[in-house]
Parts: structure tokens; sequence; C-alpha cells
């Protein structure tokens, strides 16, 4: 019985082993092929292996990357799945798996591939900056924190970390504002470029650490996220407030204010706001905010007159009822307005300013008072770039074109990086047809400008004075 064994076990090698060198020679040749960038003879090469070695999962696994590498993705699909089922795909398969979902819509089952790619390759840092992403994208910040603290665990370096530090540490102002410093200081460590975002997320905490109030404490948290632009995790801070403290006024106004840049209702929450307490000069200013954006000016002077009538001492307030008085076309009440705060605030340079804008917008005075103010703010903070280009503006739109040139050009010498400066110099070349300058002045305030309404007008000025 036991020869009997034997020679099956003989006989079957002599049939196997055939199948066997030659699968072990088609993956020999397509790990060549795959070196040497010859992906389709790769694909062919590992799927004989695959087929001939079939108790080598890992060979499907190879064949996907292959089939994707030679732009087969069907092919590839099929591939990484037989592998999934084998228990032998790739953290590559699987990280291809959850992106084919997440790209046609499926969040859910992305989520599902990725965290099972993880139970196979737990250091496969990728998964773990996938996550985030998803995890983001459903509102579940809890657990997009959770993936970037992992995440930076074991990315190795060849990412940019500076983002991730950035997110987390906004994710901390949620739940572990204390936590927040050392993650921003971190993202500008690796990128100074984060330098003026942080500034001002660090002052926001500093404040709200120190406020023993935990509702006000929340509410500059929320600010502060608001202020660097970061409105869905601002509202998430101030609903949290609503629900923990329903009858705090400023609160309510603030999510209304969140929920305006999110495009959604706001005008509900702004009326509790206004219910719970209308003294609010805050309530009333955001109320006149929430109309001056859809055109009301009626309704928004009615809120900033109110608001100004319960802090009279507020240089801000009047400065935002200034420029609702000049939208609805009343240039007088405008200036009246602008003039009051520089009154209560007559040693700060941006009332000034403010005010010479204005002026030069509306030519409401501009010799007598647009002037004055723009040399005042100059006078107030000399090395200040924003305040000579705004004396520029002034000198140019009353055609004294070499006195605006000069401050252009010293305003860039103070901030080289300017792109408003750039941007006024440029039309100042253009205007007096020097080209070539024009063109390098607005190519310079479309570089030092992204995303900012700069970056559209020299867009739009480069591309109508030089079509290529």
């Amino acid at each position: 019985m036991a020869k009997k064994f034997i020679i099956i076990i003989f006989l079957l090698l002599l049939i196997i082993s055939p199948r066997v060198i030659a699968g072990l020679n088609n993956e020999k040749i397509a790990q060549q092929a795959a070196h040497s960038g010859e992906f389709e003879k790769a694909a062919a090469e590992y799927e004989m292996a695959a087929l001939r070695l079939f108790w080598r999962g890992d060979l499907w696994s190879e064949l996907g990357s292959a089939k994707l590498l030679s732009g087969q993705k069907e092919d590839a699909l099929i591939a990484f799945r037989i592998a999934k089922e084998k228990g032998a795909l790739s953290a590559f398969g699987w990280d291809f798996l959850g992106l084919e979902n997440w790209q046609k819509g499926n969040l859910e089952m992305a989520l599902i591939i990725w965290r099972e790619g993880l139970v196979f390759h737990p250091d496969f840092a990728k998964f773990y900056s996938r996550l985030a992403v998803a995890y983001r994208e459903k509102g579940d910040y809890a657990s997009e924190k959770d993936a970037l603290i992992r995440w930076l665990r074991l990315e190795d370096g060849t990412e940019k970390k500076a983002p991730y530090h950035y997110r987390l540490g906004l994710l901390f102002f949620l739940d572990s504002p204390e936590k927040a410093l050392g993650e921003l200081s971190s993202a500008l460590r690796a990128d100074s470029e984060f330098a003026p975002v942080v500034d001002t997320l660090r002052t926001s905490l500093n404040l709200a650490l120190l406020e023993s109030d935990p509702a006000l404490s929340n509410i500059l948290l929320g600010r502060g996220l608001a202020l660097a632009e970061e409105w869905e995790l601002a509202a998430e801070i101030f609903t949290r407030v609503t629900q923990d403290y329903p009858t705090n006024a400023s609160a309510w106004a603030w999510l209304g204010e969140a929920k305006e840049h999110l495009d959604e209702n706001a005008l509900s929450d702004l009326d509790r706001a206004l219910n719970l307490n209308p003294n609010s000069a805050l309530v009333h200013s955001l109320r006149g905010l929430y109309w001056q954006r859809r055109g009301d000016f009626v309704e928004a002077i009615k809120e900033f007159r109110a608001a100004v009538k319960l802090e009279p001492e507020n240089p801000n307030l009047y400065t935002a009822l200034g420029e609702v008085y000049a939208h609805s076309g009343d240039s007088l009440l405008a200036l009246e307005a602008y003039e009051q705060a520089t009154s209560l605030a007559p040693d700060n340079p941006f009332y000034w300013q403010l005010l010479a804008l204005f002026s030069t917008q509306y030519l409401v005075e501009l010799e007598e008072i647009g002037l004055a103010a723009a040399k005042k703010a100059v006078a107030l903070s000399p090395t200040d770039a924003e305040f000579v280009d705004t004396l520029g503006q002034v000198y140019f739109r009353l055609e004294e074109d070499e006195e605006a040139e000069k401050q252009f050009l010293f305003a860039l010498v103070l901030d080289p990086s300017f792109g408003a400066a750039h941007l006024h110099l440029g039309i100042f070349h253009l205007k007096h047809n020097h080209l070539d300058l024009a063109y390098q002045s607005l190519l310079q305030a479309r570089d030092f400008s992204h995303g900012t309404l700069i970056e559209e007008q020299a867009l739009r000025l480069l591309s109508e004075y030089f079509k290529k």
C-alpha cells in the first residue's frame, strides 16, 4: 500500500513539476519586465504564473498592479478582487479598491475597505490619510483626528506634513484646545506660509484658554476658526455651544453667520439670537451683514444703526454702517460714519485708511478728505506697505501719477510680496503703455495673491491686454 502511495506521489510530481517550473519562470520574467517598465508583458506573465501557481494569491495582487500600470483598469480590479478573496492583497491593492469606491461615490464601502486593509497592513500610512479625508467628508471629526494622529506617527517623511499638523491643530479646537498650539507650531516649523493664519489662531487660543466662562471660551474658539475661514469647524463649535447653552444669544448669532458661509439657512438662528437678546450689538451687526449680503440695505442700515446705538464708542460699527450707506448710494451719511470712526480711534491708521479708500472709490472730496486720510494713515504707520499703497491709489485717482508710482514702488520695498501693490503698479504701467513692465507687475500680483480678488483682477488684465 505504501509503495502504491509513493508511486502516486511520484506521478503527481511528474505532472505538477513542469507546471511549477513554468509558473516560476513566468514570475521571474514578469518581475524583469516590470522592472524595465514593460507592464503589458509583465501583466501577461503574471497572469500565466497566477494560473499555474494557483495557490499563490500574491501573484494576483502583482497581476493587478501590472494591469493597472499598463492601463487595463477593469482587469486590474478583477485581479485585485481575486487576491482579496485569497487573503493576499497588497496594501496598494487595498488602497486602490478603496479609491475606486470613493471615486464612484461609495463612501461607506471605501471606509470599510481601507479599515479592512489596515487589518492586513497596519503600518501602511496611506490608509490613515485616506480615512482622514473620508471622515472629514462625513463630518466625523473625532475619527478624522484619530486617523491624522496615526498617520503622523507612521509617515516616514516622504510627504509634507505641514498641512496634516495644521488640520490636526484645527481639530483640537473642538475638544482639546490646549493641544492645538503644539500642532499649529509644528505646521509653522514645517512651512512658514502658515505664519499669518497660525498667528490668528494662536491669539484666539490664548484668549479662549484664559476665559473662565466655558460658553464664551468656546465662542472665542469658534471665532478664531471663523477668522481662519474654517467655517465647518466653527459651525460645529457654535452648534455645541447652542446645545449646551441654548439661551446664549451670541452663540446663535455666530452659528447663523457660520451657516451663511456654508450656504445654509442662517436667518432662523439670527432671529432666535435677536429674540434672546435684542440689546446685543453683536447680534444686530451680524444681522446687518446678513441683509447687506442680500442687497437689502434698508434692513442692513436698520440693524447697524441699532448696533451703533448700543455701542456708540465702537469704531468698527461705524465703518460697517458707513459701508452700507455707501452701497445704498448715500455718500454723505457714509462719509459721516467713516469720519466718526476716525474720531473715536484717531491713532489707529486702519480707520484712516478705510476713510481714504471710501473717498477714493466714491470720489467723495478726494483731495480734501481722501488724500489727507491716506497721509494720516501713513504718518501713523510709515512702514506698513498696505497704507503706503493706499496713498498711492489716492494719488493715482488724483492723476498725480509720478507721486502714485513712487508710493507703489515704496510699498514694494517695504513688502516685495505685497500683491495689491504689484497690481496697482501694473495698472499704472498699463496707463502709460509700459507693457513689458505692466506684464511683469501683473504676473507678480497673480503669483503673490493666490485665491484672492487681487489674483482675479490680475488674471483678467493679463487676459485682456496680453492674449497669447
